[in-house]
């Protein structure tokens, strides 16, 4: 062999080693790439596969609720009173808004006039999340729409949605009676008592709005949709649509609801008109009120203490929650029992020279100079305290508590209104328990004027009142003439409901009932003057409520320094006299004198009514 042929297969047997060795290197590179692939594959898609499989589902479809819209609230004659209105609300979906920091900066530019809400908002509410959005911001305006919409594309996870907001359309008409919303708190969530409601949803807090909340809020829907990367929707698969509301249409008189409201204007107090044949409220005023929009967004903690601090507690519904002493309203109670008792007759007669002594003690008339010789017609009509300081000393508490109660007062009405309060009528025994005192005789001389510890609502009297004049039939106030479902289908009527019948005979009340048409049409008549009509036969009956005693009222009047040591003024009325349509209850606190504060208030709303001038009676145009 030569030597250049021993040297050609030495570095050809070289090469090959080599080449053997690289190719061997490159082989195990390849199998351990796999070997780590199929393990990850393995961990991906064996280990981890549950997880991931709902992650990329969750990435792709989702299902989303569909909140219902909460029904209508119209006034008796179909005015629309309450409506919704498209509000604009921005959510996140944590899981969807990466990378999270960025995307809140980015947010805070382009909405920087509630950026530290927001930041506050997604901390506090991140965690745990996942894919369920974060409500940010109701209710965000168009002016803050519209950069969010621009810039959707770098804002991840961000989502406007379009719901039916609450609009009161007459901001703090009827606020009392029709109520507002409030966003539901976790104990109600957790409670179970808020069927088909979740968190950021708003339920009724207060009046119609709560009383009929399970009518008017709905059942929600759904609809399963398609996302892209950034949890922005780009297909609706499925729909299921949400039940809407149902409309309630009201008793109220949206006219006469105004003009009620209108004259409470700069008054503290409360003005109840009603039907006395069904017991329907016509309008139900309580002044000061408040603004229902306002709760809509959430109020703030600053607003609500000057709300609840506010001494005129314009929270209240005085019409319902308020209780005074009904003053010479309640002589009317007095005179039943009386004559019921059989203790005075229509010509039985007490000389009033102004005063009643009793013991060492002089219970004054309000008429100084007296009323001189008067029957329980003319005590009426003319309020006099004397005769009635008679009557009272003769019946005995007792016995006028049996039919002070059987007349409806110190009891709840059972009006469909929250927190409603029973008033008071005392008995001995009350006095008994609640002060470890004795009943007094002279005490019975103050509770048959009103005064005293005896307690009402403006809507007691209104329901007694209503009593008397349709013949002695207590009905229920009712504040729901109807609730249909969107297409029209009835689902409830307010039917009237009786709850009692007084306690007096025809030839007793028709003996009330000419006391209290001369209240308003006799010479004498403590309403004569201010509410007298000469087309409109009106009765009633006059009241000033002492909440002092006379000495410190007239020390306080000479001084002119303290509003609230003034009497309350009172005035409880119906028309006509004969086949009433109308019942109205005025109570203004510290107004002095019922006649001349709480008459003409009466009187308008009655006069009006009746003429036409709102609603749709037709009592003038048969005449």
């Amino acid at each position: 062999m030569t030597p250049s042929k021993n040297l050609h297969e030495f570095f050809y047997n070289v090469d090959n080693d080599w080449y053997k060795k690289r190719l061997f290197g490159i082989m195990i590179a390849i199998f351990v790439a796999f070997g780590i692939l199929s393990a990850r594959l393995f961990y991906l898609q064996i280990i981890q596969g549950d997880h991931y499989f709902k992650m990329s589902k969750n990435n792709c479809i989702r299902i989303q609720r569909v909140k219902p819209v909460r029904g209508l609230i119209f006034d008796r004659n179909g005015k629309l009173l309450v409506e919704n209105r498209p509000s604009f609300d921005l959510s996140i979906i944590p899981c969807d808004a990466k990378p999270l920091k960025q995307t809140i900066d980015n947010l805070s530019v382009y909405v920087p006039e509630f950026a530290d809400e927001i930041v506050e908002k997604i901390t506090k509410n991140k965690i745990g999340y996942g894919y369920r959005p974060v409500v940010l911001k109701k209710d965000i305006g168009r002016d803050a729409l519209a950069p969010i919409s621009a810039h959707r594309f770098e804002l991840p996870g961000i989502v406007i949605d379009t719901n039916a907001r609450r609009n009161y359309i007459y901001d703090a008409l009827s606020s009392h009676l029709i109520g507002y919303l409030g966003e539901i708190n976790a104990g109600e969530l957790k409670s179970g008592i808020c069927k088909y409601k979740e968190g950021g949803d708003f339920i009724g807090r207060y009046g119609v709005e709560k009383a009929y909340d399970r009518y008017l809020s709905g059942i929600p829907g759904g609809r399963i949709v398609q996302v892209n990367a950034n949890g922005q929707v780009v297909k609706v698969l499925d729909t299921v649509a949400p039940e809407p509301g149902h409309n309630i249409t009201l008793t109220i008189d949206f006219n006469l609801q105004s003009l009620a409201e209108a004259q409470l204007q700069d008054k503290v107090g409360a003005v109840v008109a009603i039907d006395p044949s069904t017991g329907g409220i016509l309008a139900m005023a309580s002044s000061p009120t408040f603004n229902q929009n306002n709760f809509i967004n959430g109020i703030s903690s600053d607003q609500w203490h000057r709300l609840v601090s506010d001494p005129n507690r314009p929270m209240m519904n005085k019409a319902v929650q308020g209780v005074y002493p009904p003053a010479s309203t309640y002589k009317i109670v007095t005179a039943i029992a009386a004559l019921e008792e059989g203790l005075i007759d229509e010509n039985t007669t007490y000389y009033c020279p102004g005063s009643y002594q009793y013991g060492n003690r002089v219970f004054g008339c309000w008429k100084k100079q007296g009323h001189g010789k008067v029957n329980v017609v003319e005590a009426l009509a003319q309020s006099c305290d004397v005769f009635f300081y008679h009557v009272g000393k003769k019946l005995g508490v007792d016995r006028l508590a049996w039919y002070a109660t059987n007349c409806g007062l110190g009891s709840k009405t059972g009006i469909n209104l929250d927190r409603e309060s029973g008033g008071l009528i005392p008995t001995a025994a009350w006095k008994k328990k609640r002060f470890g005192i004795s009943w007094q005789g002279g005490e019975n001389l103050s509770i048959a004027i009103g005064q005293g510890y005896n307690l009402v609502t403006p809507l007691q009297l209104a329901v007694l009142f209503g009593a008397v004049a349709n013949g002695g039939t207590e009905f229920k106030p009712q504040i729901i003439r109807s609730i249909q479902t969107v297409e029209g289908r009835i689902v409830k009527i307010g039917n009237k409901e009786i709850i009692g019948r007084l306690p007096v005979s025809r030839d007793t009340l028709n003996l009330v009932r000419k006391g209290l048409r001369e209240v308003v049409h006799g010479k004498h008549g403590t309403a004569h003057w201010y509410v007298y009509d000469k087309e409109i036969d009106i009765s009633g009956k006059t009241g000033t409520a002492q909440v002092v005693s006379k000495k410190t009222e007239k020390d306080n009047q000479n001084k002119k320094n303290n509003v609230s040591y003034e009497s309350h003024a009172w005035f409880v009325g119906y028309a006509p006299t004969e086949n009433p349509e109308i019942v109205v209850s005025v109570m203004v606190e510290h107004g002095m004198h019922g006649s001349s504060a709480a008459g003409p208030i009466a009187k308008e709303m009655i006069v009006s009514y009746l003429r036409g001038m709102v609603g749709n009676s037709t009592v003038m145009a048969e005449k």
